[in-house]
């Protein structure tokens, strides 16, 4: 499926979201933000999707906000449901990457900058190739960071870390991207994509709640003590006991000696 400037696939049970403004190196202006949100709302209600992958057409992974696409130079020109909320598109875009209860994978295929950088960054999961690059931008645009780029960067790469690229605004290249973590996995150019999708396969077999429930574990317990991390995991042990089919088959593979068929319910 095509909305022109964004690309819609589904593999089995794997979204594939493609960013296509190849001649602007995947810049995020007006229509592009408006598809990508209806692509991730389309993404999180379909239940035969059980995990994402995000990419970008060309050269680039996306390279930020459009500067050249209006607005009188301004970095994040306003369109007509800009004003909505307090958040602006930036922070729209970054609760909806974040939010999706799927895991969420970015095929860094080149450049992340900017918003750009901050999508990767939301994404669970980040497979790269030598040709990925990332670059934080904003402060070269006497811009301090948006685009949930504070809070993702330094729990992906440590203070220390995101303060220095942050601060200096310099590139960081592919090998140096995977020995810091903003990329977890670093493959072969012309095997990044299959990689991507081998891994969201990986993940799309195994039961789709009990999928849903652990990334919401894992994000909530980013933010808590220990005590309140052990509480919400037995709390959320109890969601999974609801896919009832799923627990079954779960049980009967294992004896059968067999790959389980999840459904989710």
């Amino acid at each position: 499926m095509s909305d022109g400037v964004l690309l819609r696939e589904k593999v089995d049970h794997v979204a594939v979201i493609t960013l296509n403004r190849p001649q602007k190196l995947n810049a995020l202006d007006a229509d592009l933000r408006v598809a990508m949100l209806e692509a991730i709302a389309s993404v999180q209600s379909d239940d035969d999707v059980r995990a994402v992958i995000f990419s970008g057409a060309g050269r680039g992974f996306c390279s930020g906000a459009d500067l050249t696409s209006g607005g009188g130079g301004d970095p994040n020109p306003p369109t007509q449901n800009d004003h909505l909320d307090d958040l602006g598109w930036v922070g729209r875009q970054a609760l909806a990457v974040y939010g999706l209860d799927k895991p969420v994978i970015a095929a860094v295929n080149g450049v992340a900058a900017g918003a750009g950088m901050s999508l990767a960054l939301a994404c669970d999961l980040r497979v790269g190739s030598e040709k990925s690059r990332f670059k934080t931008v904003f402060i070269e645009r006497n811009l301090s960071p948006d685009s949930g780029m504070s809070f993702f960067l330094p729990r992906i790469v440590g203070y220390s870390r995101a303060a220095d690229l942050i601060y200096t605004s310099r590139t960081v290249e592919a090998e140096e991207a995977h020995r810091i973590g903003l990329l977890d996995r670093l493959v072969e150019h012309e095997e990044l994509m299959e990689s991507a999708l081998e891994l969201a396969s990986q993940m799309a077999v195994l039961p789709p709640l009990a999928l849903r429930v652990s990334k919401r574990v894992l994000q909530h317990n980013l933010e808590c003590d220990l005590g309140a991390a052990l509480r919400y995991e037995l709390t959320s042990l109890s969601y999974g006991n609801k896919a009832v089919n799923d627990r079954k088959e779960s049980l009967v593979a294992f004896r059968e000696k067999r790959a389980p068929r999840f459904s989710g319910t």
